[in-house]
């Protein structure tokens, strides 16, 4: 669906409905697609959440290209939509742009920083999570060898590899850490076939466990993980069951608690920064049925020790923000 054809129908739909789109909010998908089992995926389920506990209705819009994120966020604004969300570190720029003019205008930006009264930022600790899954890589690996495959390259995707590193070392600090990324443009975040070249790359070097955080791309690499028998790790929504028993883990990000909140607060909601991790559920390993045969109660009481000692302050998990540097690996 075009840009367009996805404003007509949703302003079709309030207008049939309600007569009016002023109190409903927005929701603006990143490159990649809302059904790409990730990010986005994360953040739809956040919207339908809230749209099946209140019943609400939203706009939406799935980009095709960056040009289209000033279109977007304008044309919901015009419209009144309020709260206005946008997954993805890239609308930073042109909010920044356009949100003074609509000060009466809520906005929401995931995964970036953006120092405006009219909005709210949600950020999350990647890089804790990150550590967490690299404990379970470290004590599920029998080749001492395991992988991590980003996305674009940026500093956000380094942050997640950083702590995934240090999980990974703090274990054993025999293991190596391989780490690859997808690209340096956009595209990198919807290209699953270059996700399962690397992973078969890091296969022949060694790696029998891959941690992807890659959006989309991160299909191919789970795919092909379970196709070569090794384990991968999923990232941002719940991976574990696209390949029961081959997904190790995923490092759930909460960024669908972000969407449903901010709907759920509506317009006028408390802007500034707002930092979700480990202590308010914001990141954590994914448990559930379709990996229980692979967690060994070694693993949990590992990670449990972790999380308790990191919110004691015992353990500090490097943040590549701090100095854009990793100690755990280099890049």
């Amino acid at each position: 669906m075009t840009l367009k054809t996805t404003f007509l129908c949703a302003t079709a739909a309030f207008a049939l409905g309600t007569g009016t789109a002023f109190a409903d909010p927005a929701l603006i998908f990143d490159l990649g697609g809302k059904f790409d089992k990730s990010f986005n995926e994360s953040s739809f389920n956040g919207a339908e959440r809230w749209a099946a506990e209140t019943g609400g209705t939203y706009a939406q819009v799935e980009l095709q290209s960056d040009a289209q994120r000033d279109q977007a966020i304008r044309r919901f604004a015009d419209e009144g939509y309020n709260p206005i969300i946008m997954a993805g570190f890239s609308n930073a720029t042109p909010l920044e742009a356009i949100a003074p003019e609509y000060p009466d205008t809520s906005f929401v930006i995931i995964d970036a920083e953006v120092d405006l009264p009219n909005v709210r930022s949600v950020m999350f600790d990647e890089h804790e999570g990150s550590y967490l899954v690299g404990i379970i890589a470290a004590m599920a690996t029998q080749t001492d060898v395991v992988g991590f495959i980003g996305g674009m390259d940026i500093p956000l995707i380094r942050r997640f590899g950083c702590g995934y590193a240090q999980g990974v070392t703090d274990t054993n600090p025999d293991i190596e850490v391989i780490a690859n990324f997808t690209g340096s443009t956009p595209t990198a975040w919807n290209d699953p076939v270059k996700g399962s070249e690397l992973t078969l790359a890091q296969i022949a070097q060694g790696a029998d466990v891959v941690y992807a955080a890659a959006g989309a791309t991160g299909v191919g690499v789970l795919q092909t993980a379970a196709d070569q028998g090794i384990y991968g790790i999923g990232v941002d929504s719940n991976q574990n069951y696209l390949h029961p028993g081959s997904v190790l883990t995923s490092m759930i990000k909460r960024v669908d608690n972000a969407v449903f909140a901010a709907m759920s607060e509506g317009p006028g909601l408390e802007t500034g920064l707002h930092t979700m991790g480990i202590a308010n559920d914001g990141v954590a390993p994914a448990f559930d049925e379709y990996n229980e045969d692979l967690i060994t109660p070694e693993m949990h009481a590992a990670v449990d020790a972790a999380v308790a000692a990191i919110a004691a302050g015992e353990i500090e998990v490097h943040d590549y923000y701090t100095d854009q540097a990793c100690p755990a690996i280099q890049f």
